[in-house]
């Protein structure tokens, strides 16, 4: 299927299919979810276009490559239960379908997460690109922008000609990184380079609030992969992956990816270093010492703001399903004042205060629908202040012009809180959550967050502090709690000692 001419135009397809799966979670996410956040490929270059997403930054460099680009869909659904099998069979049937059916491509860009799970593959992106290799044959270049929190092995990416995966987590190099997977593709059309690539794992796994890149030892870890790959006399580009340690499969954990032209060797030899850059300090990515029970969290909250030292943060991590209830039950238990709690899950509790109406007063029970641990419903007594559907761009530093669907929200004023449920699952990852709604971040001396790292882009500059606090939910920091029965544990820190040096996935 390669038209590979110097006199004509390279025609490019392209596609996102992302999603973070919980596997430790049974609920499913569905087709009508996907269908609620789904960009179709009517609108896609449109839509996308400039946004910091990998096909954001795809799209940019085709554009500028004057590629004529094959658009498909994008759909990204979040960090939440596996994928359903309809799910994935309907993106990725349409998908293949659509590319036997494109007529003669160059090659293709794929923006994937590399954590996606269903209930019959423990490894969906895998298929995923082995299904599009069958389709383009071996000589179509296949490049793929990868989440920094990619589970992979040497199978998952053997049918990609390169991966590339951020940089930082919170995510704020999305565009650069699909930059980089572009720039790639065009480079090796026009035999500037023949790519080759190396994957090594560590043996290490860390919760996700950890595997934030502004946190030592790793922030300098990865920023010493960016500054060999940017001072390199020949093509080189490295990629720190962390994992994402709440899907229990086979290849969880770090892994190093490294791509050079046609250097297989001295590949080989960087991803083994950073590998064991990872593995000697698997101790101090953990960070324990920086997490607080609720109790605690809420008392060390408490003495900042009697300080002086507002807002600050309370970090509910452990919540994969933006429905925990544990710090919301316990700031209305203790009536802190002046407190923000957006982007409660809750389609159900949203149904019942839109039926009641703006002003109406309303006794909600919320939250904790969607698994055992999730802290159980809380009643949530207040006064209707907004309804209604809700749709924006976030302008925050993460995900800049990304398209946000909250779906049919409202928003609870208890008097001394102001909680907004939601009718889809989102995450609050800057002021976003308040602006959306006439509020401003001054206005509140404590904020209530379910991120793991994106927030900290926007928080962590304007805020007091910042409060990790645990919670009996499916994503603890402390990971000996979970109930993993796939992740090779005798050789998997923190389980057990990993071996001395990283495998070769």
């Amino acid at each position: 299927m390669n038209t590979h001419n110097a006199a004509k135009q390279y025609r490019i397809a392209i596609a996102g299919f992302l999603q973070e799966s919980v596997t430790f979670i049974d609920e499913l996410t569905t087709l009508a979810q996907c269908k609620a956040v789904e960009i179709a490929a009517s609108g896609l270059v449109e839509t996308l276009r400039g946004a910091n997403t990998g096909l954001g930054g795809i799209i940019d460099v085709c554009e500028r490559e004057n590629a004529e680009i094959v658009p498909f869909f994008a759909v990204n659904g979040g960090a939440a239960g596996p994928i359903s099998d309809e799910v994935y069979d309907h993106y990725v049937d349409s998908l293949i379908e659509g590319l036997k059916q494109a007529g003669p491509l160059d090659g293709v860009l794929l923006d994937l997460h590399g954590a996606m799970v269903t209930p019959t593959r423990l490894d969906a992106d895998c298929e995923t690109l082995e299904r599009v290799r069958a389709v383009v044959g071996p000589d179509v270049p296949v490049m793929v922008a990868l989440d920094y929190h990619a589970n992979l092995d040497a199978d998952t990416i053997a049918q990609a000609s390169a991966v590339f995966g951020y940089h930082f987590s919170p995510h704020t190099d999305m565009g650069q990184t699909g930059k980089r997977a572009a720039e790639c593709l065009f480079r090796t059309l026009r035999g500037e380079i023949d790519p080759v690539m190396v994957l090594i794992k560590p043996g290490v796994m860390v919760p996700s609030i950890f595997s934030a890149t502004g946190l030592e030892p790793l922030k300098s870890i990865v920023l010493e992969s960016i500054r060999q790959a940017e001072n390199s006399d020949s093509y080189l580009d490295i990629s720190v992956f962390a994992g994402f340690s709440y899907a229990d499969v086979p290849n969880c954990g770090f892994s190093v990816v490294v791509v050079t032209d046609r250097d297989e060797a001295r590949a080989l030899a960087i991803a083994e270093d950073f590998s064991a850059q990872i593995l000697k300090n698997r101790e101090a990515l953990s960070h324990r010492e920086l997490v607080y029970s609720i109790e605690n969290g809420i008392n060390r909250a408490r003495e900042l703001v009697a300080s002086g030292r507002r807002p600050v943060v309370l970090l509910e991590h452990a919540d994969r399903m933006h429905d925990s209830t544990y710090v919301l039950r316990a700031v209305l238990d203790q009536e802190l004042p002046k407190v923000a709690v957006p982007y409660l899950w809750d389609p159900a509790a949203v149904a019942e205060a839109m039926k009641a109406g703006v002003g109406a007063d309303v006794k909600l029970q919320v939250g904790s629908h969607s698994n055992e641990r999730a802290g159980g419903p809380v009643t949530l007594s207040g006064k209707v202040v907004q309804a209604g559907r809700v749709t924006y761009r976030a302008t925050g530093p993460y995900s800049t012009g990304r398209v946000v669907e909250l779906g049919n929200t409202v928003v609870i004023d208890t008097g001394k809180a102001m909680v907004s449920l939601t009718s889809l699952p989102s995450t609050a990852v800057d002021d976003d959550c308040l602006t959306q709604f006439g509020r401003s971040l001054n206005e509140f001396d404590y904020v209530v967050l379910r991120s793991k790292t994106h927030f900290r882009a926007y928080f962590e500059p304007v805020s007091a502090d910042i409060l990790i606090v645990d919670t009996p939910d499916w994503g603890p920091a402390d990971l000996t709690l979970l109930p993993y029965r796939r992740v090779p544990l005798d050789t998997t820190y923190p389980f057990n000692a990993p071996p001395e040096s990283g495998s070769a996935g």
